[in-house]
């Protein structure tokens, strides 16, 4: 008897796929498209982008990206660094703002062995964070339920964005 139980999530394929191209990552080709929407983006820097994570573990889960196609922390240049470092400051105040919630998980994952997804371009996770938030379902049968629609998501914190920092 098969035991193995199966979550199938055909709309990650496209996800998988873009992340083989280490020339354009998905990242590089939000930081260079003209179509912020399309590719989550909630707010630009001179240096960096947040980008709202496609396949969050929460609603309102971003990720903070330096403009540069750079691998590990000290690839960056202090600027491109002290950059990210204030838009973390400002995501959290973001975040707080349109969901207040309890707590936070920040974090870099540098390398396959921590867990990175993208390995190539380095970026921070910011995800909001409710006491009571990982419930019977996780435990259970390894699912997570999402109770924001992305697109609902990426509306709220885009305009928190524009009304925090008066653009």
């Amino acid at each position: 008897m098969d035991r193995l139980r199966r979550l199938w999530a055909p709309w990650r394929y496209a996800y998988v796929v873009s992340i083989k191209d280490e020339r354009h990552c998905f990242l590089c080709r939000a930081a260079e498209s003209g179509d912020d929407e399309e590719n989550l983006v909630v707010y630009r820097s001179r240096h960096s982008i947040v980008v709202l994570n496609k396949y969050p573990y929460n609603p309102g889960h971003l990720l903070i990206a330096p403009l540069r196609h750079v691998a590990s922390i000290e690839d960056l240049k202090d600027s491109e660094l002290l950059d990210i470092a204030r838009l973390l400051k400002f995501s959290k105040l973001v975040l707080d703002k349109v969901y207040n919630p309890s707590g936070y998980n920040i974090g870099i994952n540098i390398g396959r062995a921590s867990g990175a997804g993208l390995e190539n371009h380095i970026h921070v996770h910011i995800v909001p964070r409710w006491v009571g938030d990982t419930n019977f379902i996780v435990l259970f049968s390894d699912t997570k339920v999402i109770v924001e629609a992305l697109m609902q998501s990426y509306r709220k914190i885009k305009d928190a964005f524009s009304e925090l920092s008066g653009d």
